[in-house]
């Protein structure tokens, strides 16, 4: 059962380790098949180095496992809430990779220092509020996708134009139209955070780039008249 995307889904928790994104088991890929309405997910707490595609869990949108002799990650729940919350996404990544982790551990969003910030993701990166004590203990997972969710629709983002969230105390999601643009959305979001954090240290009185240095950077790369990159 969706043998070609469990070999994708895959190969991008595989690049997890490969872009030293993970640390252990500290992570976990899906994508999802919208014509089915099926997804597929990393295992829990399965060893990378052991891990092969067959070990990849098909789970349904109501989170139950149709296919899998693994138990599907422990953050399963979270990718349905943002899968049914975002339509045209494809994939989704969760890491706890060091600097995106320690700004939402710090409950602070990443401002846009620079163009490599810009060139990705439009404005900025946002933190989602701590769960509540009853929410955290009733549906953890699920609340926490609910809350990223909600986080999107209240400041109006469009989650393609920011394909990145943290989620304070506890770490980042990406996301993207494949498995492989979401882990390469993570893999940059990691970067803008390192580059964040010290540029903050060099210069505490730093402010964001000019608005208009982010428009530019970013519509040259995925407005309706981008130019960036090959025909």
């Amino acid at each position: 059962m969706l043998e070609s995307l469990k070999q994708k889904v895959f190969e991008a928790n595989m690049l997890l380790p490969e872009y030293k994104m993970v640390t252990f088991t500290w992570g976990n890929v899906s994508g999802i098949d919208r014509e089915s309405g099926l997804f597929v997910i990393k295992p829990s707490g399965v060893d990378y180095k052991t891990m092969t595609a067959d070990d990849m869990v098909v789970v349904d949108m109501e989170g139950n496992r149709v296919e899998g002799h693994y138990k599907p990650s422990s953050d399963t729940p979270t990718h349905l809430e943002l899968y049914k919350a975002f339509p045209q996404v494809g994939g989704i990544v969760h890491t706890h990779s060091s600097y995106a982790t320690s700004w939402a551990q710090a409950g602070r969003g990443i401002p846009c220092y620079g163009t490599t910030h810009a060139d990705y993701m439009y404005g900025e990166i946002p933190c989602a509020r701590c769960l509540t004590k009853e929410e955290i203990e009733e549906a953890y997972e699920k609340n926490t996708g609910i809350c990223i969710a909600e986080l999107f629709r209240t400041l109006k983002i469009e989650p393609m134009a920011m394909p990145a969230v943290l989620c304070k105390n506890h770490g980042p999601f990406t996301w993207g139209k494949t498995p492989y643009e979401a882990v390469h959305n993570a893999v940059v979001l990691e970067e803008v955070a390192k580059m964040a954090y010290r540029s903050e240290i060099i210069n505490s009185k730093i402010q964001p780039a000019p608005q208009e240095m982010q428009d530019k950077h970013y519509f040259r790369k995925h407005g309706a008249n981008a130019y960036y990159g090959q025909e």
